[in-house]
This record gives C-alpha cells, structure tokens and sequence, in this order.
C-alpha cells in the first residue's frame, strides 16, 4: 500500500498512511530529537510542537492529530491539566514522553486517559533521548488498533470522583526526636498458609493495563483467603512504583515479588519488570521464584501462568487483560487444562483488543467480560471456600 494511499482512521475517520503526530514538550532540543524519531520512520508525520499545554491544546484542537507525544512537567500549564481538559473535549491518544525521576507520575498520566508512557534515559537533556526511538515508534503505530472509549471513560471516572480536585497537604508542627515514643518493634508476620489453602489470581496485561489492574484491586475486598500475583508489561525501574502506588492506594498489601517470598493472604505481588515470575511448592507453602531465562515476553505472563497451574490446579483465576501481542496463549491453555478458570477482556473495554484476542482464540477461554464484570468474577474466585 502507498504511504499516501487513504486509510481508515483508528476512531472511524479517515487519515492518511501516515499518522499524523503533535509533539508537546518544553525542551527544544528534545522536541527535535522526538520528531526526527517519529519521522524516521517514514509512517508519522509530525504536523505540530509545541512548548507547553496551552499552546498544546490549541494545536491539537486545529490539527486533530491522531496521537500526541506528551511531557508531563511544562511550564503555563502542566501534563495532568492537559490531560483532564483533552479528554473532556477531545480524546486523543496520548504517548508520555517522561523521565525516569517522574516514574511515580507516569501512573497517574494513565488513570487521566493516557495511552502510555516512554521513560526518558535522563531528566537532562541530552544525545540520550535517541535511545526511545524503537520503543516510542512501536506504542505510536498502536494508535491503529487502538480502543479509545475506554481511555474517555476513564478520565471521565476521575473527573466524577473528583480526583481531578487538589487537595492541600497538612503537616504537623515538628516534634523533637527527644519528644517522640520508643519505636516499637515489628510484628513478626504470621507463618505463611499452606499453598493447598490458596485461591490464586492470576492478572495479565501490557498497554492500558495499570488502570485496569487497578480497577480490578480496588473492587475486591481486603481480607480475602487468596493471593493475586499480575504480570504487567513494563520497564523494571518502573514496576516497583506501580507496586507502591498501589499499596498506597488500596487496603491490600501490595510488593514488588522477591526471590524466595512466600505467597500470603490477602497479599498482591507484582512481577519485576526484568524477570518472570514463577510460584512453586518449598515444603507446605508457595513461594515465588523469579526468572531471568529469556521468552518471548519479559515479565511473561506465560511463565506464570503456566506454574500457577502446575501447583495450584482449580484454584487458579487467569484473567487476560488489554495489552499489544499475544502473551498468554500458552498459560491460558495450562491453566484450563488444570481446570482452572480463565476469563479476558472484551474488546469493549480492552484499550488494545491483542492479547486478550489472542487468548481467546486459543480456544481455552471460558468467559469473555467486562472489565467491571471480571472485577466481580475476580471476586467471587477470591471469597470462594
């Protein structure tokens, strides 16, 4: 097909070959360089920039670009700001171009109707930024198999709980050290359940895929006689902030998985991003083994899913959410075949309708849902005696 040739556009209008990109950063210098990436490519043309949000949003509601690449920290008007007045008015795929000091805020960029996040090399700016070129290129040509309702959906969820509201921090007058109690020491945590006790989740997912994991958590209540262990396709440096925002933000215990950790109730354990994690039996309990052995997929949801299986049978719940690619067809099938449960996203609220499409397709899925209705599967697995 010829580059200006006539396409379907990814939100049912037309667009050229090429897609069609507004880059918003306040780097001139890093504004360049992500343009020159984006138009290596010979697919994206880069039809405007700009140096902070407001003269973003301008652009964006002339030019109507099909994907824009966003910093999140710019002067007149910051990321956030920008986010929550485009998806009101015009939802539009949004790539954060963020560094890695910012990690902690990458998460909440995507719970206000962002696509997904590149990670800046360094927060300086420098030659480094060419270093995303092969990353930034692949989540862009995203935008033509992209879902966008449940990216609006999402922004207009935090705009109604009123997250989008700042609210002030109080601090407490400082007390001198001499002043303070005796730290007590911690209490020792109680031997850990034997893994024929446990009720597993398994949750799997790529791009669009914090904001679900998290939807998914929040909707089941602490307490419950099971572990939930998520493969979420991300950088390392990343997945161990994911793991503690989550922590913060639910009443559940949610870590970042270590070498040897025994599975607990109640307990989320989030797969490092540069390993696989596996669960296997050491004596009664389950415990978690971590894989550095290179698949197909790193975090793969495959390993997981596949010695979940092994170890837990029927009591394993794999739920395949939105994500690019295709891992998970070979868990999915363990895990049905050790009469487990295996539930994925319909392309309804699936942000990328590929892995959880290719689960589906392997026949192995027993349940095509929601994500509000595998929120209550999920918990109706986890409360089951």
């Amino acid at each position: 097909m010829r580059r200006d040739q006539t396409l379907p556009g990814p939100f049912g209008g037309a667009t050229s070959g090429k897609i069609r990109a507004v880059v918003i950063e306040d780097s001139a210098y890093n504004r360049r360089a992500i343009t020159e990436i984006l138009e290596s490519s010979g697919d994206v043309e880069v039809v405007g920039r700009a140096s902070d949000g407001d003269d973003g949003l301008q652009q964006v509601f002339t030019l109507k670009p099909d994907v824009i690449c966003l910093d999140l920290e710019m002067p007149r008007m910051d990321g956030f700001t920008f986010l929550r007045i485009l998806m009101s008015r015009q939802p539009t795929p949004v790539i954060v171009v963020s560094s890695q000091a910012a990690r902690a805020t990458v998460f909440k960029a995507l719970e206000f109707g962002a696509l997904d996040f590149v990670a800046k090399p360094s927060p300086l700016i420098s030659a480094e930024i060419l270093k995303i070129r092969e990353e930034l290129l692949a989540k862009v040509a995203l935008v033509r198999s992209l879902t966008l309702a449940p990216l609006k959906e999402r922004a207009a969820l935090r705009n109604l709980r009123g997250d989008s509201i700042p609210i002030p921090v109080l601090r407490a007058p400082a007390v001198p050290a001499s002043a303070l109690p005796p730290a007590q020491p911690a209490v020792p945590l109680p031997p850990p359940p034997a893994a024929d006790a446990l009720n597993v989740l398994c949750l799997g997912a790529s791009t669009g895929g914090p904001p679900a994991v998290q939807q998914i958590l929040q909707g089941i209540e602490t307490g419950f006689t099971g572990a939930i262990l998520v493969t979420q396709h991300m950088p390392g440096r990343f997945t161990k902030a994911f793991a503690q925002r989550l922590d913060r933000l639910l009443g559940h215990t949610v870590v970042e998985a270590e070498e040897g950790m025994p599975l607990r109730s109640g307990w989320v354990y989030v797969t490092p991003g540069e390993s696989s994690l596996g669960v296997f039996r050491e004596g009664a309990a389950a415990v978690v083994r971590l894989s550095s052995e290179a698949r197909r997929y790193v975090p793969s949801l495959d390993y997981m899913l596949s010695t979940a299986a092994a170890l837990f049978g029927k009591r394993v719940m794999a739920a395949v959410l939105t994500g690019m690619g295709n891992d998970g067809i070979e868990g999915v099938a363990a895990v049905a075949r050790a009469g487990g449960k295996v539930v994925a996203e319909a392309r309804e609220t699936a942000v990328v309708y590929g892995m959880p499409a290719a689960a589906v397709e392997t026949g192995h899925v027993q349940e095509v849902l929601p994500l509000g209705r595998i929120v209550e599967s999920a918990r109706a697995f986890l409360w089951r005696r």
